[in-house]
């Protein structure tokens, strides 16, 4: 088995295999697709996939992903290093899972991936820290009581110049894009489909205000392939055309 802890990039269409130990992939930038046991979701950052062990799944990034893997280690290792954490660890390798991390446990993925995972030390500590921390607060993105918003708003600043569907966003989330819908709604108070076009439009903003593209490249940025339908929507969005908030630079 390789090391505990790895940096992987990830630059290919989806591949498929299976291994005899668990795996945990922490999404650090980019969009990782990833499916296990036929079931699809996506890694990015501040969000994972658990694999438990020789089940089949399949990876792969077009853009590109960059992440940080744990393979999971023996089961003495564990019960030498989990302590009272053993149980809980147990059961969060056994199915597979897509999970969203709280501002610590990113904290943590963050510093492993920038420290010498090769030492032996800082890759056993670290890898048990993260496992025990999983087991404990790590709760499956489709049973969390939020839904995983800062994944959200990257997936959306990504992709803001491509189609965009409720049920890419939903993918995120591990529910049905009719679940998500409704759940996204009850948390925001504004439909998915808004709260994309919203985005959008405050990001051709900070554009306008902090760029000299062409109004019509700015357009095309955040998914308008019309101008014009791009300016009625700032100016309903904002009651100001294109130039107008271009004249407000801060």
């Amino acid at each position: 088995m390789p090391s505990l802890l790895s940096l992987r990039h990830y630059s290919h269409d989806l591949l498929s295999h299976s291994h005899d130990h668990a795996q945990l992939v922490f999404g650090l930038s980019g969009l990782l697709d990833f499916e296990i046991a036929g079931h699809g979701s996506q890694v990015i950052r501040q969000t994972l996939a658990v694999v438990p062990s020789d089940a089949q799944h399949a990876c792969g990034s077009k853009r590109g992903s960059q992440c940080l893997v744990l393979d999971v280690p023996s089961e003495s290792w564990l019960q030498q290093q989990l302590g009272k954490h053993l149980d809980s660890t147990r059961r969060l390798l056994e199915k597979p899972a897509a999970l969203s991390l709280n501002p610590a446990q990113s904290q943590l993925v963050s510093w492993l991936a920038a420290s010498p995972i090769n030492d032996p030390v800082i890759a056993q500590q670290g890898a048990a820290l993260l496992l025990a921390s999983l087991a404990n607060q790590g709760v499956p993105a489709h049973e969390s009581s939020r839904l995983p918003l800062a994944a959200v708003d990257a997936h959306i600043d990504q992709h803001a110049a491509h189609p965009l569907q409720v049920s890419d966003l939903a993918r995120l989330a591990g529910l049905s894009a009719a679940r998500f819908h409704v759940r996204f709604l009850s948390e925001t108070g504004q439909t998915p489909m808004d709260y994309v076009r919203q985005r959008r439009l405050n990001l051709a903003r900070q554009l306008l205000q902090s760029s000299n593209l062409a109004i019509g490249e700015i357009a095309a940025r955040v998914g308008y392939s019309s101008q014009s339908a791009f300016t009625a929507a700032l100016s309903r969005q904002f009651g100001l055309s294109a130039r107008a908030l271009r004249l407000r630079r801060e």
